[in-house]
Parts: structure tokens; C-alpha cells; sequence
């Protein structure tokens, strides 16, 4: 699996437009032609990728996402689609539509069954909120091996508020932290935190090893109605 288009896009989860919202979205541009840029950062805070995200049809209730993700130089690594919609106040998406496709390429041959949550972003945040987890499963059939992949995203919580300054502007935050886990034979446990502002979504999101350093971050660079 790419690890880093996966966590790329779930540093998406956060995004919000400037202009005109839907009204069952406080959180995100159901707007048709909406474009988003993140730019990821590895170690020494030199860029690692750039994703590039574009809304590709938007309902009411219903949005479909196009993402780019490019290595620094700009050479197109992975392309993706996915598709969140308005539930019980908030947004919801489904973890499988993060997978890299070219997973699930690899797999086409054998019989697979994917299962798991959603992730759900209410449209109000506030400090000391708990959100609900969200986990995938997917089970791989290989003519009598068995793949299995796990992964999970918990802890979620509201933990503080905070000003940030990135080269989009400077943003009064929400700040989320969480737990990601992916297990496929060796389990991989990092935290995160997202910064994330009313009418603009996901400001900044860093990521920490166990010992509690940065081992990557990502900014909001660009956006366009």
C-alpha cells in the first residue's frame, strides 16, 4: 500500500471552501471545479509531495474528489477518487475509497472482501469533543494465502484551539488529534494532529513517531473557486 497517498488524503479530511458552502456541509466544497493543494513535508521540512485535489461532480448531498499526488519535481506518482456525502449533520466517507487503487489493481485476479466504518467529521467542533473511530478491513484470497490489512484511525478528539500562520494566511484552528494503525503482519502506529478553521478546513496537520517528533507535516498552499 502507498502509505503516503493514504495519509495524504486523510489530511484532506478538514477541507473547507472560502466561498459558497452547501448546506449540509460546514466542512467541505460540494461545489463543481473547487480545487485544493497540500504540500507534504518530510524530515528537515523539505517537501516530499504535493497533492492536488479538484471536485469532480457535487450534488445537494453528495461530492466526488479527484486527487494528484506529485513528488516534488511534479511527476504525477498516484491518482485517486473518492466520494464523501452529507449524514446526521456532518460528513462521511468511506475508508476503502482512500485506498491507493493500484492496490487493489494488484489484487483484481483473487477474491477480496473489504468491510469496516466511516470516517465522520461533525459540521460543529468543539475542545473536549470525542469523534468516533473509524476502521478497514480487507482480506486477500491468493489461490490459498491470506493477505490481511488492517487499518484504523482512533483516538480522535477535539484538543485544543489555536491561531496558525501558513502561506495561505494566518487561521484560528480546531485542533484534532488521533491514533492511525495500519497492520499488515507488522503493526505501524503513529499520532497525529490537525489544525483545522471554520470556512477554510485543514490549516496544518503533523505527524509524530512514539517519542513524540515530527516525523511529517502538511499545509494548506492553495485553493481556487
Amino acid at each position: 500500500m502507498n502509505f503516503r497517498t493514504f495519509f495524504s488524503i486523510l489530511a484532506f479530511f478538514g477541507m473547507t471552501s472560502l466561498f459558497a458552502q452547501n448546506d449540509c456541509s460546514t466542512f467541505y466544497p460540494f461545489e463543481d471545479g473547487v480545487t485544493f493543494q497540500i504540500t507534504n513535508y518530510g524530515k528537515n521540512n523539505r517537501v516530499a509531495a504535493i497533492t492536488d485535489f479538484l471536485v469532480t461532480e457535487a450534488t445537494s448531498n453528495f461530492a466526488t474528489f479527484k486527487s494528484f499526488l506529485r513528488d516534488k519535481e511534479g511527476e504525477v506518482l498516484n491518482e485517486a477518487t473518492f466520494t464523501m456525502s452529507c449524514e446526521n449533520d456532518g460528513i462521511v466517507v468511506d475508508m476503502e475509497s482512500l485506498l491507493n487503487p493500484n492496490l487493489l489493481e494488484n489484487y483484481r485476479d483473487f477474491e477480496t472482501e473489504i468491510s469496516g466504518t466511516k470516517i465522520v467529521i461533525p459540521n460543529n467542533l468543539h475542545v473536549g469533543q470525542e469523534l468516533p473511530d473509524a476502521t478497514m478491513t480487507m482480506l486477500v484470497d491468493m489461490s490459498g494465502i491470506n493477505i490481511r490489512m488492517e487499518v484504523s484511525m482512533t483516538d480522535r478528539t477535539v484538543v485544543n484551539r489555536e491561531t496558525i500562520t501558513t502561506p495561505a494566511g494566518t487561521f484560528d484552528c480546531y485542533v484534532i488529534g488521533y491514533t492511525n494503525t495500519v497492520n499488515m503482519g507488522i503493526n505501524r502506529t503513529t499520532t497525529a494532529k490537525q489544525w483545522i478553521s471554520k470556512g477554510v478546513g485543514m490549516v496544518k496537520q503533523e505527524d509524530y513517531n512514539r517519542r513524540g517528533r515530527v516525523t511529517s507535516s502538511s499545509l494548506l498552499t492553495d485553493f481556487h473557486n
